[in-house]
């Protein structure tokens, strides 16, 4: 038999976390990294109280900073039986201590919501991830695959970060880093507005 060549297309499913930090009549936005939505065509959240996932769409999006807007809508919520969600409190990481200690919040490998505890380790870290330079946090709370665009908290439960990345190398370990939420407060602000909002391309 002649067996010719070929390629089969397939589609990927990919993980991350984000937190939600507003909301107006219809719609609740959730903060999370550009990385976490760039290219994606389909994007669902899953929330604790609802049994399905729930799709939403990218307001904007930032890739100098890897901030992103997502928006759901609220009757979608409704449907699913969530009448009412919490937003998140915003610390002023200015504010932030060496060893003082944290929670970093998220979707860790795309298991589930998970919980993970450390300290400061670092102000004011410049690093460069998938050729971004970034201005972060660092702690060594750990931060894996699919924590990514999740919270990272103080401990009176206040967001100061959004999880960004990790180093992951065999001699490495205890290297997470956070947007600081002081910075980046300003950038989500302007994303949730229609005058910047910018739509992901969508191939056919």
């Amino acid at each position: 038999a002649n067996y010719g060549l070929y390629s089969v297309p397939y589609r990927a499913v990919s993980a991350g976390s984000g937190v939600i930090f507003a909301e107006d009549e219809s719609l609740v936005y959730v903060a999370t990294n550009e990385h976490v939505v760039d290219e994606a065509q389909n994007i669902a959240i899953a929330f604790d109280d609802a049994e399905d996932t729930i799709p939403a769409t990218v307001v904007g999006y930032d890739s100098t900073t890897d901030l992103a807007v997502l928006s759901v809508e609220k009757a979608d919520l409704e449907a699913q039986g969530i009448d009412n969600v919490t937003i998140a409190v915003f610390d002023d990481s200015g504010n932030i201590k060496l060893g003082e200690p944290v929670i970093a919040i998220g979707n860790s490998l795309g298991e589930g919501k998970t919980t993970t505890g450390g300290m400061i380790s670092a102000e004011n870290k410049k690093i460069t991830v998938e050729g971004k330079e970034l201005e972060v946090i660092q702690t060594d709370a750990a931060i894996n695959p699919g924590n990514s665009g999740g919270a990272l908290l103080d401990m009176n439960g206040n967001l100061i970060g959004i999880n960004a990345a990790k180093t992951a190398s065999t001699e490495v370990e205890g290297m997470g880093f956070a947007i600081p939420i002081t910075k980046a407060q300003e950038v989500l602000n302007n994303l949730m507005t229609k005058q910047t909002r910018v739509e992901v391309p969508v191939e056919e």
